[in-house]
């Protein structure tokens, strides 16, 4: 089979390589149909790791990812894939917070080979089918999806709240989506990418406004009052320095962004005479059934991708979504049809 592994910085190699073998018991065979770049890839990519997590073998990326289950429970069916394995027995686990288990194994990082292959094994509880009116495409994106749906979830957004959303890449644009679903009065987004301001403005922003005067525009637009809610998904200190600018005092700032390094700052004279309060934004934890119910529903994630590549052309696929020019950038590695 094929299959595009990471070897270094910018090295991206696609060669033949030996099947996965037979799945083990409570794992199902699949069959890659597509495979999202996401903002964490690029880390990968173009920085060799993320935080104190480097490059310790060549590894397989990709964890948004949709597939035909080729053996167990759903053989035949297209599934959308959820790329993070937990143990299922630490406390965490048990509590309900998969997402937060201390040993959870993820698609695409550290020792575990992600989906840009043709085939690999995943666990039949992680294997969600997928309805008809959702694409191959838009089942990879349920991961992003996914991620928007627990950053809204741990902003604590309420009916009727002022929203920034700091970052209108594809998740950003989601948690738009979201938010206005779940009764959100007002939402702004900041966002350096004009192309990206417009796919904000389309996924249902009131306003978007450049980084430059992020902050002020949005004090500007709140009366001087700023928002109830923000959402960061940039990863960069300015990201959050423009939070804490244009939050209201006593507001709530979820930090999903994912930074280059491994420490981030903030103006802490600021946010503590504001009494914000902080929440990180871990990946997401049991999103699935909801991200596949919205997709359904109508909330569109197939307008998200702006540019698809065959798994032959994955490094000429990283290297154009490292440059950020359109959305979403999705590897086709097989159809479904």
């Amino acid at each position: 089979m094929i299959a595009a592994r990471l070897h270094a910085v910018g090295d991206l190699r696609v060669a033949e390589e030996p099947d996965p073998g037979d799945p083990p018991p409570g794992w199902s065979s699949i069959a890659v149909t597509s495979v999202g770049i996401c903002g964490s890839d690029l880390h990968w990519f173009t920085d060799g790791g993320i935080g104190e997590n480097r490059i310790e073998r060549p590894v397989v990326p990709g964890h948004e990812f949709a597939a035909v289950a080729l053996t167990g429970p759903h053989v035949g069916r297209r599934v959308a894939v959820d790329p993070a394995i937990a143990c299922r027995q630490c406390e965490m686990c048990r509590l309900g917070y998969e997402n937060l288990c201390p040993t959870v194994r993820f698609a695409g990082h550290g020792t575990l080979d992600g989906a840009m292959q043709e085939r690999l094994v995943w666990p039949d509880h992680l294997l969600h089918p997928l309805p008809d009116e959702v694409s191959d495409d838009a089942g990879a994106l349920l991961e992003p999806l996914g991620v928007a749906l627990h950053a809204v979830t741990v902003s604590h957004l309420r009916p009727r709240a002022d929203v920034l959303v700091v970052g209108g890449g594809p998740i950003g644009a989601l948690v738009v989506q979201v938010a206005r679903r779940r009764g959100a009065a007002r939402i702004f987004v900041t966002e350096p990418l004009e192309h990206r301001r417009a796919t904000a403005l389309r996924s249902g922003a009131d306003a978007v406004f450049s980084d430059a005067n992020g902050a002020e525009d949005v004090l500007e637009a709140t009366g001087g009052r700023g928002v109830d809610v923000v959402v960061e998904i940039a990863g960069t200190d300015a990201a959050i320095a423009t939070a804490v600018a244009a939050a209201r005092p006593g507001a709530r700032i979820a930090l999903a962004g994912i930074p280059s390094q491994d420490d981030s700052a903030y103006p802490a004279a600021v946010a503590r005479r504001k009494g914000l309060t902080f929440a990180m934004v871990r990946r997401m934890n049991d999103t699935y059934p909801r991200a596949i119910a919205l997709a359904a529903g109508g909330l569109d994630l197939d307008q998200l991708v702006t540019e698809r590549h065959p798994l032959a052309e994955a490094a000429k696929a990283f290297r154009l979504a490292s440059e950020r020019r359109g959305d979403k950038v999705v590897v086709s590695v097989s159809s479904s049809r």
